[in-house]
């Protein structure tokens, strides 16, 4: 069981991965190092789609399933591999504003860890689309950053917009990781 969802989440986050970025040529690896903007645009609706899909196996097969998931895409998608990232959540408050390991972001899209009591889960709210508006996207060479917003639509239709700041690098076998991850609400003037 664990294997067929970890295939089925491994296919689901192929568009987080680069698309041929890694075309084996006997021991070595070759890609390109600079990042695509086509290739953030793949990893931003990879993001979204990976979000959606954790809220539907939490609602399919419950917690685990959820939990399960939610793993396989921060190792998919996050650079904890590469050192910590700078995971700013929405809705987190001090002292665990910041979550800079993957046990921190793992409570924040599932809850259900006690050393994170106040994380009820995000990605466990019943999320049915999820759209993104880059205001901007700054390449340079295998870094890239965006800023704009994010729109969450749940299963009633209401929709909640987040500004949201991430940060993309390239890793050593040419995948996209995203080490910067900062989501707020937008400021309303009062």
């Amino acid at each position: 069981m664990i294997l067929k969802q970890l295939a089925r989440t491994t296919a689901l986050l192929g568009s987080i991965a680069l698309a041929g970025s890694a075309l084996a040529k006997g021991p070595t690896q070759v890609y390109s190092a600079n990042i695509t903007e086509s290739e953030v645009l793949a990893v931003q609706k990879g993001w979204g789609d990976a979000l959606i899909q954790i809220g539907n196996d939490y609602t399919t097969g419950g917690y685990a399933k959820a939990k399960a998931t939610a793993s396989a895409v921060l190792d998919a998608a996050y650079g904890y591999n590469m050192g910590p990232v700078l995971f700013k959540p929405t809705l987190t408050v001090a002292p665990q504003t910041f979550r800079v390991t993957k046990e921190g972001a793992l409570a924040y899209f599932v809850g259900g860890n006690s050393n994170y009591p106040k994380d009820t889960g995000f990605a466990l709210k019943g999320w049915k689309k999820v759209e993104i508006e880059n205001a901007a996207i700054h390449i340079n060479g295998d870094v890239a950053s965006t800023i704009g917003n994010v729109i969450f639509t749940d299963k009633d239709g209401k929709k909640t917009t987040v500004d949201k700041t991430w940060a993309f690098k390239k890793d050593d076998m040419g995948k996209i990781r995203i080490v910067v991850h900062h989501s707020s609400l937008p400021f309303s003037g009062s």
